[in-house]
């Protein structure tokens, strides 16, 4: 059992406040990732968690008990940190049973551990070798080795995998998926990276300046952003903006007209949303597409052709650069003028403050999904 409930915490550093009242629960042998821009306070946040920062206010419980006195060492945590953090003297045999060396743990004790782990993790060939001796997913894999053999309650990881290449980083995430259904850990884990968090995470943690923006499943945080901020970041290529202002509002929704003149009803809930008032409407590059309706007149720029898919950087007439998800075997062509259109059933708007209106039919974007915790 190994639950975190985080209670109004916050952390100052003199008078720089960096976590500004975060209140969250973490369930047991859940995967949870804390995603975010640079700066945004999630490594740390989980750094207060582990103990290596203290808790400016607030309280911190692990398995009901309050953990923010409680020394790093006694909190039943381990932490993967960027760097690896090997000891390069020694063998990665050596590096996994430290920890347990310090404890005291009996040698065979030890030994066990070391053994079962690395036939785990496929580390096996590799216990006799020093760090240098082996490849970054390798040293990766070793890191989290001597993280497992603690037998920890919770497992954190502090982007473990930014300094790989693109290959070994897929490589690893599919790792870590594994290993993740094969301990029944639980799991926090904190990256920029929006793909990793959508690929690894059984809940998101969308982090902001401090606060937390928006809490719930890959899918919900997906289809169903809380604002403007989630929506951009969620998601890549990222959702396209765009200017409108509200025609009319009714039980079916909110009429808008777009800059280029074409009007649509979104099916969102339009209280207190006034004739003429401009909000912006979002809509994913994988709803759009040519022809139909058209919507969105605008000039190719840039083409992507990523042999299953193919992103087309589209100039509209206003200025705005709008990017559209076609096949793979796409015939566009640079500098070729379409029109774009898309089904307003998945467009998404947004108030002046970047709050996105509430959808009429919550699941119409992707069917039945968890309600996002709050």
């Amino acid at each position: 059992m190994a639950t975190l409930h985080l209670r109004n915490v916050k952390k100052s550093f003199a008078a720089v406040d960096v976590i500004k009242g975060v209140n969250l629960d973490i369930a047991d042998r859940e995967f949870v990732v804390f995603v975010g821009p640079s700066g945004c306070g999630k490594s740390t946040l989980l750094r207060m968690i582990a103990g290596l920062e203290e808790i400016t206010e607030g309280d911190l419980d692990i398995d009901g008990k309050r953990a923010n006195d409680i020394p790093p060492d006694e909190r039943g945590l381990a932490m993967v940190f960027q760097t690896y953090a090997l000891y390069p003297h020694m063998s990665v045999r050596e590096n996994m049973a430290f920890a347990l060396k310090l404890a005291k743990v009996p040698k065979a004790e030890q030994d066990r551990k070391v053994q079962d782990v690395a036939r785990l993790l496929q580390l096996e060939p590799y216990l006799d070798r020093k760090p240098k001796a082996l490849s970054g997913g390798q040293r990766q894999r070793v890191a989290i080795g001597r993280a497992m053999v603690r037998e920890p309650k919770v497992f954190l990881f502090d982007e473990p995998l930014s300094n790989l290449d693109a290959a070994l980083r897929v490589q690893m995430r599919i790792e870590l998926s594994r290993l993740h259904e094969r301990l029944n850990a639980t799991m926090i884990y904190v990256t920029h990276d929006q793909v990793e968090a959508m690929t690894l995470a059984d809940k998101i943690v969308v982090l902001r300046d401090g606060r937390i923006e928006q809490v719930g499943t890959p899918l919900e945080l997906y289809h169903h952003p809380v604002n403007r901020f989630v929506a951009g970041f969620i998601g890549s290529p990222k959702m396209n903006f765009l200017d409108c202002e509200v025609v009319s509002t009714g039980p079916e929704g909110v009429t808008v007209r777009l800059l280029s003149g074409a009007t649509l009803q979104v099916p969102v809930f339009g209280e207190g949303a006034r004739p003429g008032e401009k909000l912006q409407l979002g809509i994913r590059p994988e709803h759009l597409s040519p022809g139909g309706q058209a919507m969105l007149p605008g000039e190719i720029v840039v083409i992507e052709r990523l042999g299953g898919q193919t992103y087309l950087y589209i100039q509209a007439g206003n200025g705005d650069l709008i990017i559209a998800e076609a096949g793979g075997d796409s015939t566009a062509r640079l500098h070729e003028t379409v029109q774009l259109s898309f089904d307003p059933n998945a467009a998404h708007l947004f108030d002046g403050n970047g709050h996105a209106l509430p959808r009429l039919h919550r699941h119409a974007l992707a069917g039945s999904i968890p309600k996002a915790v709050r």
